[in-house]
């Protein structure tokens, strides 16, 4: 019997690398974890695009998207997201034109504007191009043109790519996201889980200047957020603190592999890197299946998301297995 959610319910996994882990390792785990989300019922398993991090090693989306699909059978995959100014748009339209025609009606393409890595790296990414001026909204209307079937008769064709139904979502952390994903007729994915301080404001916005397109007849909203679910408030807290260690290594650019709980030093933070990190992790669910659910209940009575996408960062694999399978649980529950 399929399961039955009023909300729609994704991951996005950030292929994040384990101490002591190999490459190979962290990729299995991924596959594992795809797996187990489909059979869960979950919609999408998305995997973002990350360059020059020790802890992160979903650089080449593409292929890692390739790789999952693979390894499941029904649950759709795509990028949460390509960061498009790294890339030519005829480039993304052939790889994932290539993907589509692989695994017909399962693969999507979130579209992002940031470099996802550090500024010396994107400009080794991007030829040395300044991105000051960077037109995303031309850019995608461009790799628009490729999967359109009118471009059969252009010089330059995407082959693979032409004529691909590959949906397209707009992916963002400001208001400036929103007013482009609401122009465009787009649904928009809101990074909720890194920086979530903008997310009512851009809600706000794309529903009240969405304009219905082809793609699209009424805004769709999703809403990534971190989420680890425990047994008990007490186990889930402490499973957090491999995630929360993540991101304070992030705000002093600290670059290692991802820390068990017990070798985390959260502690010792200072002020200002503790102000920082609990800004950035607002929009964190943690701990039993009854508290996670109680608090998404307060965030569902004040916004209409129509997909809410888990991030789940816990260092034993085994007890991420379990948080996906508890989610799950709380979302029929809904």
């Amino acid at each position: 019997m399929p399961y039955l959610c009023f909300m729609v319910y994704s991951i996005l996994d950030l292929a994040y690398v384990m101490k002591g882990d190999s490459f190979h390792q962290t990729f299995e785990k991924s596959a594992k974890a795809a797996r187990f989300a489909e059979d869960l019922g979950y919609t999408r398993y998305w995997v973002s695009e990350h360059h020059n991090m020790p802890n992160v090693i979903s650089s080449a989306t593409s292929v890692l998207i390739g790789y999952l699909a693979a390894h499941t059978q029904k649950i759709r995959v795509g990028s949460g997201g390509i960061m498009l100014p790294n890339h030519t748009p005829l480039v993304i339209a052939e790889q994932f034109g290539t993907l589509e025609a692989m695994y017909p009606n399962r693969i999507d393409l979130g579209l992002g504007r940031a470099p996802g890595t550090d500024m010396k790296t994107a400009t080794i990414l991007r030829r040395g191009e300044a991105a000051l001026h960077y037109d995303f909204e031309a850019h995608i209307k461009e790799l628009e043109k490729y999967f359109a079937t009118t471009n059969n008769q252009s010089d330059v064709r995407a082959l693979p790519g032409e004529g691909a139904e590959v949906p397209l979502y707009i992916l963002g952390s400001s208001i400036d996201s929103a007013f482009l994903a609401a122009k465009l007729g787009r649904p928009y994915a809101f990074a909720g889980h890194f920086a979530p301080s903008q997310f009512f404001t851009a809600y706000e916005i794309y529903k009240e200047h969405f304009q219905p397109s082809f793609h699209l007849e009424k805004p769709y909203i999703m809403l990534c957020a971190n989420c680890i679910v425990a047994e008990q408030d007490e186990e889930a807290h402490y499973l957090s603190r491999s995630m929360f260690q993540a991101f304070a290594n992030i705000i002093s650019d600290t670059r290692q592999p991802i820390l068990s709980p017990d070798e985390c030093a959260l502690d010792n933070l200072g002020s200002q890197h503790l102000d920082l990190l609990k800004k950035m992790t607002a929009f964190t669910f943690i701990g039993s299946p009854e508290t996670v659910k109680n608090q998404l209940k307060t965030l569902l009575e004040d916004t209409a998301i129509d997909e809410f996408i888990v991030s789940t960062n816990i260092f034993d694999h085994r007890m991420k297995l379990k948080s996906y399978q508890l989610t799950a649980d709380i979302f029929r529950q809904l």
